[in-house]
């Protein structure tokens, strides 16, 4: 027993992946003959969220009438929370798939396509326009193709394919990621032989600056937190930003020197970024809980991509009422921080109405690559000087 926070609308952690090898090797082979379906990216990246428990008490993807539901309601048509359609979509044809049959799913992240999981089929539908731009207005608030969810959405095809899975592997993520990827069952146990309880979740695609740094030991010290997970997105991102690996050793580099020992850890999920702000602000907040997380931290944007989504919408959609009613995790609401020149250190904008524009050290983030890409210093105010470093590296290297 630990005093973790419990799972989402579960007792327990709901991992889809096939545990014992002897059942690994059973599953492969009576399923032997069934039909092969490459995935897309995001389907893959939801099998992989699925076997590791993160999608905790979901069985696998959902079917045209759940998938309405959650991107206008935010419920199954069992009747519990869930922020975001977990779907199967593909660009075949709806006569190519028959109910009751068994599926092979693909991995497209390899070039052979191996297996990543078997699909027992209970329902396949055709999505009509109409349904898309329902879903993509609910879940990205647009319709709006220069959206980089709604591009990838619109793109999957329009074929839904149903049913509960299992789960085979967690795809490329454990090899290319060794010592960040996690499931969520990991990081429970990781939360509970540290002793820890109260635990605060920041989410991060980006390298962290001092800012990122900064908010982080606020939370825990508002809070009075155990600790934080740093948790990072290892999936696809949009072209431009920092991959994977540079930004684990960059965040590795920075909790070594800069956090007091025993008070971070870091770890990464192997799901895509959808830029879907709020929506999937919910949706990170949902699989942290699962991870035994008790607070998130939800800032300016968050998840967010160009002028799409209010600064605060992220924090606001938190106070829906079927959001207060299932989650038991809760959020540190966060202002945009940056370093005071006035006051020598890192603050939330909010809290110092007497600065102006000026005061603050900004910077953008095509500033900063542009600086990167010509071997100039970050402001050491800006980013630890050791993390610049490695970023500078990987632009010389590009």
């Amino acid at each position: 027993m630990t005093n973790l926070v419990s799972p989402h609308s579960s007792n327990e952690l709901k991992p889809l992946i096939i545990k014992d090898k002897t059942e690994l090797e059973d599953a492969i082979s009576s399923s032997s003959d069934a039909r092969r379906l490459e995935l897309n990216s995001s389907a893959s990246a939801n099998v992989v969220m699925l076997g590791a428990g993160y999608f905790t008490p979901l069985d696998g993807f959902m079917d045209k009438e759940n998938s309405l539901n959650v991107a206008k309601k935010m419920q199954t048509t069992e009747g519990f929370f869930w922020p975001i359609p977990i779907m199967n979509l593909s660009t075949l044809s709806v006569r190519e798939f028959s109910t009751g049959e068994e599926l092979i799913l693909l991995d497209p992240n390899y070039p052979d396509k191996r297996p990543i999981a078997i699909q027992s089929v209970t329902s396949v539908d055709s999505l009509s326009p109409y349904e898309l731009g329902i879903i993509a207005e609910n879940v990205f608030g647009t319709t709006d193709s220069n959206h980089p969810g709604v591009k990838n959405f619109m793109n999957q095809g329009t074929t839904l394919i149903a049913g509960p899975i299992k789960v085979l592997n967690y795809s490329y993520f454990p090899e290319e990621f060794p010592n960040t990827f996690d499931t969520a069952m990991g990081i429970r146990d990781k939360l509970a032989s540290l002793k820890w309880s109260k635990v605060v979740a920041f989410q991060t695609r980006n390298p962290m600056h001092r800012a990122h740094e900064e908010l982080c030991k606020m939370a825990l010290e508002s809070l009075n937190a155990d600790g934080v997970l740093i948790h990072m997105t290892l999936g696809k991102l949009k072209e431009g930003d920092i991959p994977g690996d540079i930004r684990d050793a960059a965040i590795r580099k920075m909790v070594d020197l800069y956090f007091q020992p025993n008070t971070a850890l870091i770890s990464g999920f192997g799901f895509d970024m959808m830029y879907a702000g709020p929506r999937e602000a919910l949706l990170h907040a949902t699989f942290r809980q699962n991870c035994g997380c008790s607070h998130l931290i939800v800032g300016r944007d968050h998840a967010g991509v160009g002028d799409y989504y209010e600064p605060f919408a992220a924090q606001e959609i938190f106070h829906n009422n079927i959001v207060q009613e299932s989650l038991q995790i809760e959020i540190f609401a966060a202002d945009h921080t940056a370093y005071s020149k006035k006051l020598d250190k890192v603050v939330m904008m909010r809290d110092v109405e007497d600065h102006t524009k000026d005061d603050f050290v900004l910077l953008s983030g095509t500033k900063v690559r542009e600086m990167l890409s010509n071997n100039e210093d970050l402001p050491t105010e800006f980013a630890r000087k050791e993390v610049a470093d490695i970023l500078k590296s990987y632009y010389r290297s590009k």
